[in-house]
């Protein structure tokens, strides 16, 4: 008799168990650098740290409404018709989460039944396709190519839309790409939406980390997705909080309201003191200046990373336009993601996440991110260097 359920076999975060790989080497005494983990390596800014100790001192340590604390629903709604364009009420369309990942899971356990088919770009995030099994939906994967700098095919998609059809995951700026969806692009997938009757659950996590004068869209600010668009968002990556575990969704009154009940069973609540720093912080200006300076820093590393990869033989890489990562192919080598990313782990001491954990289409890719000091980033990739030097001349088919 076994006393765990199947729940289509989900196994661990891939991402999470080479960060648990990496730490075991280091309680080793090994010095391993880890480009693996997509978690800022700033400190959260000293103002909304400031803010969550006053919140504690003012007891700020209860529950809040299951939603949320109005007063950070109200800042997110004014945040979100300022910056998003799209016009959420407080009280019955936003739901404050623990992280982004939990506002996608209660979206989609709020959503999607048993054999409903669910739109998964491949490569994705990790844990797209778990959360879909996890609710008894079906993953329908929608292929990108490199050749077409991993951008969603309209024929395509709509080659995969069936009467089965609930929902299409679009998550721009791109984890594990690090590419964007353009205006028109948005633009196509919400008049398809709205056409073939389906939801977009809009991944928007990253939409602060843009470069080269990039401007991120979201499909909840078009009128053809209006009522179709579930938008999740949070503040681990742009203000470097991963920690503090909060995130928020805004959809459609019906769909909040049971987002607001799984996540009443699942969580009660996300922490009370870290909702009112947030709040506060959302009107402070000094939280917009960290922001930018956060983003200028991860600009000059991305170039860094660009120059730097260019000077190995065998790895290519598109120019990443938004996120703290990068793709590169590292499919002329010889090697499996997966024996790519082990063997540099355990032989080059630099940890990378294998493009299969991505999907079928990642394989043949590494994911890296420069989410890092510039001194660890450029011995980093000293370390690849010389470890792809070693791998080619024991392999010069490679």
């Amino acid at each position: 008799m076994s006393f765990t359920a199947d729940r289509a076999q989900i196994e661990s975060s891939a991402t999470l168990q080479i960060l648990d790989r990496v730490k075991q080497l280091k309680r080793g005494g090994e010095d391993v650098i880890s480009l693996s983990a997509g978690e800022p390596d700033f400190a959260t800014p000293e103002h909304i740290r400031t803010y969550a100790k006053q919140a504690l001192d003012e007891g700020y340590t209860r529950y809040s409404d299951a939603a949320g604390l109005l007063e950070l629903r109200e800042a997110i709604a004014e945040k979100l018709l300022r910056e998003n364009k799209i016009n959420a009420t407080p009280r019955n369309e936003i739901v404050v989460t623990v992280g982004g990942k939990e506002a996608i899971y209660a979206a989609m356990m709020a959503t999607i039944n048993p054999g409903d088919e669910v739109i998964v770009p491949d490569p994705c995030w990790v844990s797209y396709v778990p959360c879909i099994q996890l609710c008894g939906g079906t993953p329908v994967y929608l292929p990108l190519s490199e050749e077409d700098d991993f951008r969603i095919s309209m024929d395509r998609l709509e080659e995969a839309v069936s009467t089965k059809t609930k929902m299409l995951i679009v998550n721009s700026p791109n984890n594990p790409i690090g590419n964007m969806m353009s205006k028109s692009e948005i633009e196509a997938v919400a008049g398809i939406a709205k056409r073939r009757q389906f939801l977009v659950l809009s991944d928007e996590l990253y939409e602060r980390i843009v470069f080269d004068g990039g401007r991120h869209y979201s499909i909840g600010s078009f009128a053809d997705a209006e009522n179709l668009a579930i938008t999740v968002n949070g503040f681990s990556k742009s203000m470097a909080m991963t920690g503090w575990r909060l995130g928020y969704v805004a959809a459609p009154p019906a769909i909040a309201e049971r987002i607001t009940a799984i996540h009443s069973h699942m969580v009660t609540g996300a922490c009370t003191f870290a909702q009112r720093a947030v709040a506060l912080a959302l009107h402070d200006s000094r939280t917009e200046k960290c922001i930018n300076d956060m983003v200028s820093e991860y600009a000059r590393r991305r170039d860094i990373l660009a120059r730097e990869l260019q000077r190995i033989t065998g790895i290519s890489c598109l120019l990443p336009t938004g996120t703290f990562y990068a793709f590169p192919n590292i499919s002329g080598l010889g090697l499996k993601s997966q024996d790519f990313a082990r063997e540099l782990l355990e032989r080059g001491k630099v940890a990378v996440v294998p493009g299969n954990s991505f999907g079928t289409k990642g394989e043949g890719h590494v994911r890296l991110s420069f989410a890092t000091s510039t001194d660890s980033l450029m011995t980093a990739l000293d370390r690849v260097r010389s470890f792809v030097d070693q791998l080619t001349k024991n392999n010069p088919e490679a």
